[in-house]
């Protein structure tokens, strides 16, 4: 009896504990199934709901056509002032980076040697001027005495020899005279242009050498007007070529963290060759720089305009993308969904990009909020254009009508 108790006891207890497995296996196995449908209903709601985009319309405007490259700051004149003639610097007559007109006296060079020498020159001139005049007196006598034959025709033609030789060496002291007059001008050195000096290259009391290669005295530059040298490719060539033959073509400037006002100037100088290693063509133009702002040396940004582009089709920049393929749109349909376009893109201006193909005028380009866009989505418009206005064939046809 004992025996049969134990057995159903112990049957007893293997049924509890199977009960027990079964009912905590059961709970374990019900949360996952609930929590995946959640998870599946919430990605369907986040799928069907909009995204938040900026938006835009494709304009037809008249875009400047420009071209844009770095330009270098050139003087219009340079002049390295050299002495002529040797000497003592003997004052210098202006300051360090002071503008000096045309014909301002810069130099003076000690012109007492020269002076002498000139003093000599025409103290010789005067001497044989008393010969000469003395000779002619003597041509005069005997010719005459010559013709009553009181002398032989020798002696009358050394008489007239003598004057001949007299007048030439007259001739030739004049033109030392003349040579030391201008030795002696040289001692005083002008500027030859008006325009800005730099540094002073030899100072007061300095013994200077003529024409020396390798010292000059000041260099000046002609700042006003002043040039502006640009290069810009090859293919532009044929258009520059011809819009320079029949008209101006003006150029504007601005110079790096510059404020003010551009400035602008006009074309006035074409290359004879491209280069052949970059494929360009060197450009020049010439500014009045009449506030200064342009200095030789200096790098600045140079915008040649070339007329305008006719009733282009235009975007704000931010709405063309560039993918795997090429530069891209996405557009925005009557019904507030996205179309994926390939665009041919063209010249930017002022933040607007030039669509030559892919994107009529009149319709909703996406300017903001493209990561979260595929074919097809639909998009609801937070900024710029709004919503209830996006109807393209609807504003078309109140257009033509």
């Amino acid at each position: 009896m004992i025996q049969i108790k134990n057995r159903r006891a112990c049957n007893l207890i293997i049924c509890l504990f199977c009960f027990l497995v079964l009912a905590i296996t059961g709970c374990k196995a019900k949360p996952p199934e609930d929590s995946g449908e959640k998870k599946v209903k919430g990605a369907a709601k986040s799928a069907q709901r909009p995204v938040p985009v900026t938006a835009d319309v494709a304009k037809l405007k008249d875009i400047p056509k420009e071209i844009r490259a770095i330009g270098n700051v050139g003087a219009f004149a340079t002049v390295s002032i050299k002495a002529r003639v040797n000497g003592e610097l003997q004052k210098v007559h202006f300051k360090e980076g002071e503008d000096v007109p045309r014909g301002k006296l810069l130099f003076t060079i000690d012109p007492q040697p020269f002076q002498a020498v000139l003093n000599e020159a025409l103290a010789k001139l005067e001497k044989d001027k008393a010969l000469a005049a003395k000779a002619e007196d003597d041509y005069r006598r005997y010719e005459n005495l010559m013709q009553r034959g009181s002398i032989s025709r020798e002696q009358f033609d050394q008489v007239r020899t003598n004057l001949g030789a007299l007048t030439a060496t007259i001739l030739a002291d004049e033109a030392v005279v003349e040579n030391a007059k201008v030795q002696l001008g040289y001692t005083s050195i002008y500027s030859p242009i008006s325009g800005r000096t730099g540094d002073l290259l030899i100072d007061q009391g300095n013994m200077i050498k003529a024409n020396d290669d390798n010292k000059s005295l000041v260099v000046i530059q002609q700042i006003q007007p002043i040039y502006v040298n640009f290069s810009v490719p090859e293919s532009n060539l044929a258009e520059i070529m011809s819009r320079f033959k029949k008209e101006t073509i003006f150029i504007t400037v601005i110079s790096e963290g510059a404020r003010s006002m551009p400035e602008k100037g006009r074309l006035t100088f074409i290359d004879n060759s491209v280069d052949p290693r970059t494929g360009s063509i060197s450009l020049k133009g010439i500014f009045d720089n009449h506030s200064r702002k342009l200095w030789p040396g200096q790098f600045v940004n140079v915008v040649l305009t070339l007329g305008d582009l006719k009733d282009a089709v235009t975007v704000h920049s931010q709405a063309v993308q560039n993918g795997a393929s090429g530069p891209y749109v996405f557009t925005i349909t009557p019904d507030n969904k996205v179309e994926y376009k390939p665009v041919s893109a063209g010249m930017s201006y002022n933040g607007e990009t030039v669509i030559e193909k892919g994107v009529l005028a009149g319709e909703k380009v996406v300017t903001d909020g493209h990561l979260r866009l595929t074919p097809g989505a639909s998009v609801e418009i937070t900024d710029g254009v709004k919503p209830v206005n996006n109807n393209i064939k609807k504003e078309s046809k109140e257009v033509s009508s």
